[in-house]
């Protein structure tokens, strides 16, 4: 898992709440049993019309987020069914970084486990950062895990957070529950050459 340490990108606003994963990546798009390559589902029927053309009004096809990194948005983001698939799609397509007042249990876990950066603020700092994003397309935040702040380029928003400290030990080093296991390794060998044949 590549590493999270800090992260500048361009912020797009998603100014809803209850956003599920059938929403996120609906589940005509579950067939496929690689971790990748699921950037165009990303959203699907919000950035695409019926004939596959994208909807301009949506936040991604707009030229200013179309390179987005974080997304900034209401309560409950992630809710519904726990497929994985959904922070794998935001992976892909290059978000690394959700902020929002509240996850959806197993989203937030999923999010961890793939590299991603969910962060939990108070309604009113997601509120100043939604208001920033939207009222200047294309505005850069920079998601410092390793110092724990958030701000934008002229630091007109500079927002402290907490994290788990084991969560964010992961993250900083590119862990997932594999690699973690992997830290192991010398020690597992070892058990396993004493049990013998």
């Amino acid at each position: 898992m590549d590493p999270f340490v800090r992260l500048s990108g361009t912020v797009a606003p998603i100014d809803r709440v209850n956003i599920d994963t059938d929403q996120i990546i609906p589940a005509v798009f579950l067939k496929r049993i690689e971790r990748s390559g699921f950037e165009d589902c990303l959203f699907f029927p919000w950035r695409f019309n019926e004939d596959g053309t994208p909807k301009e009004d949506f936040v991604l096809n707009q030229p200013a987020y179309q390179d987005a990194k974080v997304i900034v948005a209401g309560h409950n983001f992630g809710c519904g069914s726990s497929r994985e698939h959904a922070p794998w799609a935001l992976r892909d397509y290059g978000i690394r970084c959700i902020i929002a007042p509240s996850f959806a249990d197993i989203f937030y876990n999923n999010c961890f486990k793939n590299g991603l950066l969910p962060l939990r603020m108070s309604e009113e700092d997601v509120r100043t950062i939604m208001e920033k994003a939207t009222s200047n397309p294309g505005v850069n935040l920079t998601v410092d895990l390793e110092g724990q702040r958030v701000w934008d380029d002229d630091e007109e928003i500079s927002i402290p957070f907490e994290i788990d400290q084991a969560r964010r030990h992961n993250l900083l080093n590119g862990l997932d529950d594999i690699g973690l296991t992997m830290q192991f390794e010398d020690k597992i060998s070892a058990f396993e050459a004493s049990r013998g044949s």
